[in-house]
């Protein structure tokens, strides 16, 4: 009989990520071994769906839509919030081999049906109360799911199929391929939002990185934050969580709510969760009269993704919930995450980062295209299995984003000696001021370290013949510092030239669907 040796030991104790091949067989061990375990907490009641139960719903919703005409590859937008409902059409669409495309239910009609008739979407899926989609999708069928989940009895689906397909010109979804299982829409902060097509291959291996990164397993559970229509939520909340064998609380209204998030949490007992800084920051300031403390199962850590997340905002976080904050890059091109801080026993926590690599080949190169040194900023390109194809429809975006499999992110940043990246901007925010390059997301980050300014946003603002000048607005915490007292700290610490020349004090700044801060229309209220 052979004695185990150390490194056998270590071996049969490592974490392996889950060995899926993409949506459709993401259940299918949890199926085969834990049928009983709970997979999704949803409704009002927060009533548990086994992976037995969540796997038979998707597989009469893919039987229902194999009888409406539809054939495999074609695209059918799903429009709906962060419920049962969602879940159950992503892998209802997936089974009946149709490519689902998430779209944000809280669009304006306008925008909505310019999205649909982009793609060429064959069917619209949508949630009970996704009401103006019929205005946006004329001459498309827009079908209504609804599930069920009793406190008491079976789980069930209908799929309302009242208007019959009609086929139509497929748009830019005649270019999707029979490996393709998603489309994903950009957030559009810098440009008009672009399609990503995503093969199964890009989604298993986006998911098995994510897993092995947290390592996540059947005694994890989350709480839905970010909406399943992006990335972030759909890659990092969902996805990621079902393949382990974790659960996932859907919220009751299908969104983040400060106020009943932590009950939430109580509730399904949640290990981790994931957010954007300004989700985190909301946590922080109501923190003092709503963190419940040591009446909580710790959390195992907290995840932060989609922007930039502030050094002190971290710190603080870190302090009142007692667990790590993990700051992670990514973006929908590469299947959402790229990098990530790691677990404290997998390696170091660098903040100002957002840690290493997590299945892709990272590298920053100079505006001739070469390899910079290390510490040296450049543009952060990424290539790997996780990075899709290019864009549908869209031929002079993918050139240009798109080299030798490469993905160039258009993101500035540096990575030092250990692999770890800083991220300093993004080369379609810089800001052009007597002479000097400034990154508007440096200047913002050194504004938010002032005490009681909880975001800021900096931008160019007209030249009225003087030179270039820039402005910023800040959101204070009630009763904290002024408007001169924040350019002094500014002045401070940075350079002349990177000082607003005009600084306001605000209520709130507006942010896109995933967290970000959206810079138009910051520009558009504030930029004159």
């Amino acid at each position: 009989m052979a004695v185990p040796t150390a490194a056998s030991v270590r071996d049969e104790n490592r974490y392996r990520p889950p060995t899926i091949t993409g949506l459709t067989d993401l259940l299918d061990r949890q199926v085969r071994d834990r049928p009983r375990a709970r997979a999704l907490v949803a409704g009002p009641d927060r009533v548990p769906l086994s992976y037995g139960a969540l796997a038979s719903l998707a597989g009469d919703v893919a039987a229902g839509l194999g009888a409406t005409g539809l054939r495999r590859g074609d695209a059918v937008a799903l429009v709906c919030a962060n419920t049962a409902e969602f879940v159950v059409a992503l892998l209802g669409a997936a089974r009946a081999g149709l490519v689902a495309a998430p779209v944000d239910p809280a669009l304006p009609v306008a925008d909505l049906s310019a999205r649909l008739r982009a793609l060429g979407a064959q069917a619209v899926l949508a949630g009970p109360a996704a009401g103006s989609v019929p205005v946006a999708a004329p001459g498309v069928p827009a079908w209504t799911l609804r599930v069920d989940v009793p406190p008491a009895g079976t789980a069930s689906a209908r799929l309302d199929t009242g208007a019959p397909l009609v086929r139509r010109v497929r748009g830019a979804a005649a270019e999707l391929t029979d490996h393709d299982t998603l489309v994903l829409f950009t957030a559009g902060t810098t440009d008009q939002a672009k399609m990503v097509p995503l093969t199964h291959a890009n989604v298993a291996a986006s998911v098995r990185d994510i897993c092995a990164t947290y390592e996540l397993g059947p005694g994890d559970a989350t709480v839905a934050v970010m909406p399943f229509f992006h990335g972030h939520g759909l890659f990092a909340g969902l996805l990621a969580t079902l393949a382990s064998g974790g659960c996932v609380l859907l919220p009751e209204r299908g969104g983040f709510s400060a106020p009943t998030f932590w009950d939430d949490v109580r509730a399904v007992s949640a290990s981790w969760f994931t957010a954007a800084p300004t989700v985190h920051e909301i946590l922080l300031e109501r923190s003092a009269t709503e963190y419940p403390g040591p009446s909580l199962a710790p959390l195992k850590f907290v995840r932060s993704c989609s922007a930039p997340l502030n050094t002190a905002t971290q710190r603080a976080l870190e302090r009142t919930l007692g667990a790590p904050l993990l700051s992670a890059y990514g973006m929908t091109e590469s299947t959402h995450q790229a990098t990530s801080e790691p677990l404290p026993q997998q390696g170091f926590l660098k903040h100002g980062s957002v840690g290493r690599s997590t299945g892709v080949d990272l590298r920053v190169f100079d505006r001739n295209g070469r390899p910079c040194p290390v510490g040296t900023q450049g543009e952060v390109w990424v290539h790997g299995p996780t990075v899709a194809r290019g864009y549908l429809g869209d031929p002079a975006e993918t050139a240009r984003g798109f080299r030798d499999g490469w993905f160039r992110t258009g993101d500035l940043g540096s990575l030092d000696e250990d692999g770890y990246l800083f991220l300093t901007g993004h080369i379609k925010n810089l800001i052009s001021r007597g002479g000097t390059v400034i990154s508007p997301e440096h200047v913002e980050d050194i504004l938010a370290g002032c005490p009681g300014v909880t975001e800021a946003a900096v931008f160019a603002l007209p030249d009225e013949g003087n030179g270039p000048r820039m402005g910023a607005v800040v959101v204070v915490s009630d009763g904290e510092s002024t408007g001169p007292e924040i350019l002094q700290y500014c002045r401070n610490r940075l350079p002349a030239a990177e000082v607003p020349d005009r600084l306001d004090v605000v209520g709130s700044l507006p942010h896109t669907a995933k967290g970000g801060l959206d810079r138009p229309a910051v520009e558009s209220l504030y930029g004159h």
